[in-house]
This record gives C-alpha cells, sequence and structure tokens, in this order.
C-alpha cells in the first residue's frame, strides 16, 4: 500500500480567518446538527425526475462508504481512484474517501484506457471504482484491462447505473450497512492533509497530478463566496463534471462549504438546465463558456440564476450582453487554474465596459502580476509572464517536486505559463500562451502529447495541432498534416487511429488540412503562429462560400 505526502519544503499558509481546525467535514456536520432535513443534493435525472438528498442522509452514506473503505484498509494519504459521472454517489464516496483522512483521485468518464491506466499507476491506487456503462460505454473491459497491467494489485468496483436509487444502492459494495463512527473519526483529517489529486492535461508531456489540501481548498471556498457575496441561500448549478475543478472545487465543495443545496446534471443538455434554474431554484453557476452560450440559444432562456460566472476564456461583449438581458442575472468571467484555483474574477458591480471581454480583476486576499523575462514588473497594459500568488495554491505535483519548484519564484509567485496584460483598472487580459495547448470549451488538449501519437501513423510526414476558433466552445483542435508520397489521409483515418492508442475522443483533432510542408523557422521550430492565422482565414472565408476542408462538429 501506498500514502501520498504533501513535500516538507511546502511552507502552509496561515490564513487568520480561517478556523485552524476547520475541514470540509466539520462544516457539513455542522449542518447537518443543525438542521438535518436541509436538501444537501439534487441530482437531476434525465426524464424529468429527480433524487434528493438531506445533509443529514449524505452525512450517513459518507460514513458508510467510510467503514468499507476502512475494510480494505486504505490508509491515510492514500489516493483511491474513482470514474463515476456526476451524481450523488460520487459526493458520497468523496466524502467518505475524507472521513478516513485517503486522498480522492476523480477520473473524468470522457477518459479511456491510455489516460485512466496512467493515472491509475501514476497514484498508486488499490482501489478503482467505474460505472458499469456510462453514455454508451462499457467501462468494466477498461477497468480489467487497466487492472491486468499497473504495478500494484488493483480492485475493481463497479457501480450500477441501472440501481442509482439513494435507498437502495450500496454503490457497488463500497456502502457498509452500518458503521463504526468512533474508528472513522480516529482517522478525521486535519487542514494540512491532502484533499485532492487532479491531474492536468499534458502541455509539454504526460500530465501532473496536483495535490491540494483541505486547507488550500478551504482557502479557495472562504475567498471565493467572500468576494461573490454567496451564502446558504444560493442553490448552486452544476453542469460541469465533478472529476473537473471547476465541478469538483466550484460546484460540489462550494454548495457544502455554503450548507446550501447542489443541483447536479450528469449530462449536458438545456432543458434539465431549464429544470435546475425553474424548478428547483438554482440562483449560482460557474461554468465553461459554451455552458452560457447555449442557455442564450434558447427560444425562451430559463429565468432565476443571480450569477453566472463563465470561466476558460474571456466572455465576448456581445455574448455577455445577450446573456446579462435574456437570463436576467448578473454574467461574470474569471480565470483560474487546477493548481492555483480561482484568482481572477469580475464582480457583478464592475462597470460593464470593463468587466465584458477581460478575464477579471485580482479576488480579495490574492495577487497577480505580469512580468517580463528578467522578471521585472511591467507598465499597465504591457504583455508579459502571467504570475500569480494565493493562499489556494496547490502543494506539490505527484512524484515531481522539481516541476513544482520550478514553476515559482523566489518571491513564491507561481508562473502560470500564460502571456497576458492588466489594464490601469486592474483587469486581467490573457493574450497568449507559452505552453503549447489547445483550450476546447475549459478543457485543454496536450498538444506536444497528441503530436507524438499522430506523428507515428504511417502515413504522415510531418504535422502540427493548431487551436482554430470556435464560436461555441473557443477553441478546437485542427491537424495540419505532411502525407507520404501517393498515400492520402482523412479525418475519419487519424480519429480512428487516436482510438486505437485509447486516447479519449475530446482531445482528437476537429478537422485536418492536407499541405506540401509546414512552415519552419531558420532553427526547424514549426511557426504555428501561421497555421493559426491561415485556419482561422479559412473559417471565416467559409462563413460566406462554404467549407473546403473536412470538418468533424
Amino acid at each position: 500500500m501506498s500514502s501520498i505526502h504533501a513535500s516538507e519544503s511546502i511552507q502552509h499558509w496561515n490564513n487568520e480567518t480561517c478556523h485552524s481546525r476547520e475541514t470540509i467535514l466539520s462544516r457539513i456536520d455542522t449542518v447537518a446538527a443543525a438542521t438535518p432535513e436541509r436538501t444537501a443534493i439534487v441530482d437531476l435525472l434525465p426524464k424529468g425526475e429527480a433524487w434528493q438528498l438531506s445533509y443529514a442522509s449524505l452525512v450517513d452514506k459518507s460514513y458508510r462508504v467510510a467503514e468499507q473503505l476502512l475494510a480494505r484498509d486504505i490508509q491515510p494519504g492514500e489516493a483511491v481512484c474513482y470514474q463515476w459521472p456526476t451524481g450523488w454517489e460520487f459526493i458520497a464516496l468523496t466524502l467518505g474517501i475524507w472521513r478516513i483522512g485517503a486522498l480522492p483521485c476523480p477520473i473524468l468518464p470522457s477518459l479511456r484506457e491510455r489516460e485512466v491506466s496512467y493515472i491509475v499507476e501514476q497514484s498508486g491506487s488499490r482501489l478503482l471504482a467505474v460505472p458499469d456503462s456510462f453514455r454508451n460505454f462499457d467501462y468494466r473491459p477498461l477497468a480489467e484491462n487497466i487492472a491486468a497491467t499497473v504495478p500494484q494489485t488493483l480492485e475493481i468496483c463497479i457501480l450500477p447505473m441501472d440501481n442509482r436509487h439513494p435507498e437502495k444502492s450500496n454503490l457497488g459494495t463500497l456502502m457498509a450497512d452500518s458503521y463504526n463512527k468512533s474508528a472513522i473519526d480516529a482517522r478525521s483529517p486535519d487542514r494540512d492533509a491532502l484533499a485532492e489529486l487532479l491531474f492536468t492535461s499534458g502541455t509539454t508531456g504526460a500530465p501532473k497530478g496536483a495535490l491540494h489540501t483541505h486547507g488550500t481548498l478551504l482557502a479557495a471556498l472562504m475567498h471565493h463566496t467572500q468576494t461573490l457575496a454567496l451564502t446558504d441561500a444560493d442553490s448552486v448549478y452544476v453542469p460541469s463534471p465533478l472529476a473537473h475543478q471547476t465541478g469538483f472545487l466550484y460546484g460540489m465543495m462550494v454548495s457544502l462549504y455554503l450548507g446550501s443545496t447542489g443541483i447536479y446534471q450528469a449530462i449536458w443538455d438545456t432543458e434539465t438546465a431549464r429544470r435546475a434554474i425553474e424548478q428547483h431554484g438554482a440562483r449560482f453557476v460557474q461554468a465553461a463558456m459554451p455552458f452560457l452560450a447555449d442557455l442564450v440559444r434558447q427560444n425562451t432562456p430559463p429565468q432565476g440564476l443571480r450569477t453566472f460566472v463563465a470561466t476558460g476564456a474571456a466572455i465576448p461583449r456581445a455574448l455577455a450582453e445577450r446573456a446579462s438581458s435574456l437570463l436576467a442575472c448578473q454574467v461574470v468571467g474569471g480565470w483560474g487554474s487546477t493548481e492555483a484555483c480561482l484568482v481572477a474574477v469580475g464582480r457583478p458591480s464592475d462597470p460593464p465596459q470593463s468587466l465584458w471581454g477581460t478575464d477579471g480583476r485580482v479576488m480579495d486576499g490574492m495577487q497577480m502580476r505580469v512580468v517580463d523575462d528578467a522578471g521585472r514588473e511591467v507598465p499597465a497594459g504591457v504583455e508579459g509572464n502571467f504570475q500569480v500568488k494565493t493562499p489556494a495554491m496547490f502543494v506539490d505535483y505527484l512524484h515531481r517536486h522539481d516541476l513544482y519548484a520550478a514553476g515559482f519564484t523566489e518571491d513564491g509567485f507561481f508562473d502560470t505559463g500564460d502571456l497576458a496584460t492588466i489594464d490601469s483598472a486592474g483587469f486581467l487580459h490573457l493574450t497568449g500562451r507559452k505552453k503549447d495547448v489547445i483550450n476546447r470549451g475549459g478543457e485543454k488538449i496536450p498538444v506536444a502529447e497528441l503530436e507524438d501519437i499522430l506523428y507515428q501513423h504511417p502515413a504522415v510526414v510531418d504535422m502540427a495541432l493548431v487551436a482554430m476558433p470556435d464560436e461555441r466552445l473557443g477553441e478546437r483542435a485542427c491537424a495540419y498534416v505532411v502525407v507520404q508520397a501517393g498515400q492520402s489521409l482523412s479525418l475519419q483515418d487519424l480519429t480512428d487511429f487516436l482510438e486505437s492508442r485509447g486516447v479519449a475522443k475530446i482531445y482528437w483533432p476537429e478537422r485536418v488540412e492536407c499541405v506540401s510542408e509546414l512552415p519552419r523557422t531558420a532553427s526547424g521550430k514549426v511557426q504555428k503562429y501561421i497555421l493559426r492565422q491561415d485556419i482561422a482565414g479559412k473559417l471565416q472565408e467559409e462563413q460566406t462560400v462554404g467549407p473546403t476542408s473536412e470538418v468533424q462538429h
């Protein structure tokens, strides 16, 4: 068995505004004791039904999960991997893992064998929990193949998706009939205990496992809820996957931290979103911009939201104006990352001319700056390297403390890898990236890693993957390919190849451009800005004359 610990060199923040012994579990237990019947979870089902769990019921289920994990000898600090879709089961399992001081390692349901196997092996988890099926995919063979290939002994737990009723399900053997409360409480974590292991999409190689403690996540929640003036009256709508930081921290954990109701949706569709808002009273949501764009496109957009925080890219002014009017709510943008959590966000009181088209301004209690390559802070409006400092900062990269240490300056700022400007009013404008990554609706595509795989295709002589603009998702991936003489290559050929290598569909290119050669510098580097300009121009032309290349929507 293995346990994961934060690096001894980490300097923990001592935030006087947070109670030193408080954790998310103690806050939940306080709510459950004071108002046991308060609704903690509304789990929206596809055909109009919804399951609701009170705080008392959620606490009870989390203890029953903890009992089963103790029976499996899961140790403090030990990672537990689970690839469950959004729903009450995910939340109960996460809390159960926390109760015994273990480490949640959630995995996006859209990832496939290649990515999941890497995460399981790196985390050292001895348990992998998957659904039997979700969105027409059978997870059993995936889990069995992983168990047969990773070096550790791996137990597979299967969650039956046709028996999800909260009063009937035992979470695929992960929920006991009874529990020993005192034994479980003896394992309750403190604020310095590790609370989250999330793997970021690789940008220059393999994904990195970012580690957060209960203290760093609580700092993120405190500053977030205070900055946006959220209270327990703000029911939180969670359309984002819970295995993503947006859904995990700014959906599930925000609602539990506030003691409010979380309203969850596993599969995105706008009619279910309407139910969440109009029928179940959702008031706050933080999600990627495509969710906002889809709501606004409805003939009669839903009414009732108070605040929508759109992340992943600056909100175009036209969309923000339409959304504010049609949804009758406050629409603001923000910037954050798995490592740093949310650092910049717009306030509803900010003037629209500053708020829209920017990535917000620094949150209370946090710092951000733009510096040149020598580390000198640049004047307002000048582009440079974007760096942040926050009490919500992650505490290490799993097995890669070298990368963690290299990411910080001597005065404690984390270099995000982004290029940005900060205007004279303090609003952030992301302008580009030093790291080569494509942001598809908030999901970052690992460009270098995919290029390495695609280069292995027998028909490929040379290739580059670049971002192409997309109105809904912000960016999609386009593959520029030089093909072997006498051969042809279609988009289907590329995606079939990636599927055969176990690459998740969300990372596949959605257009291919076959060219005779790639533009390169004298030193041999691909000039990707030329390719980005080329595809943007083609897309603009096709709006009037029709498509000229192969596109998959």
